[in-house]
């Protein structure tokens, strides 16, 4: 069976100086290897085969007998690495947090250089004392990432 640990080292040498990040590794018990990549500026699949060379000369198919997936991280997945979070500043994101299953929407302002938190600028309908109408107010809401079950880009195509 295919060793995470080594092909993780092996993939994160391969994106050295470049500016593509690692996203996440999987491998089965069967020895299906998933490998998701990404970068500020998206991945194209040019780069994906070039990564697959890479891990292939590393590994031999033939010792290992293993299956190779490379790809880019899906546009709605799940955010998962500091990378991904600070591709997203500036962009609309959904956050459901653990408790109740609430979800909070929200332009991702900041996020936090150990990933323990982040700044969504939120909008809400607040009524003002004494008027009959609510308004539209925007507060900016820090929430803990151990406080959440994802956060996920929003895709709007406005």
């Amino acid at each position: 069976m295919i060793d995470k640990n080594q092909l993780t080292l092996t993939v994160e040498e391969a994106l050295r100086d470049t500016d593509l990040f690692l996203v996440d590794v999987s491998v089965t018990p069967d020895n299906r290897i998933t490998v998701e990549i990404d970068s500020p500026e998206g991945v194209d699949i040019d780069t994906c085969v070039a990564l697959s060379r890479k891990i292939e000369a590393a590994f031999d198919r033939e010792a290992e007998d293993y299956e190779l997936e490379v790809g880019s991280a899906g546009l709605t997945s799940p955010l998962k690495v500091k990378g991904q979070y600070d591709k997203n500043i500036g962009h609309e994101v959904e956050v459901m947090l653990r408790e109740g299953g609430k979800k909070l929407c929200g332009v991702l302002q900041s996020v936090s250089d150990d990933l323990s938190e982040i700044s969504l600028l939120t909008t809400r309908k607040v009524r003002p004392e004494g008027k009959k109408k609510p308004v539209m107010v925007e507060e900016t809401v820090t929430v803990k990432l151990a406080d959440t079950n994802r956060v996920t880009p929003v895709i709007d195509f406005k």
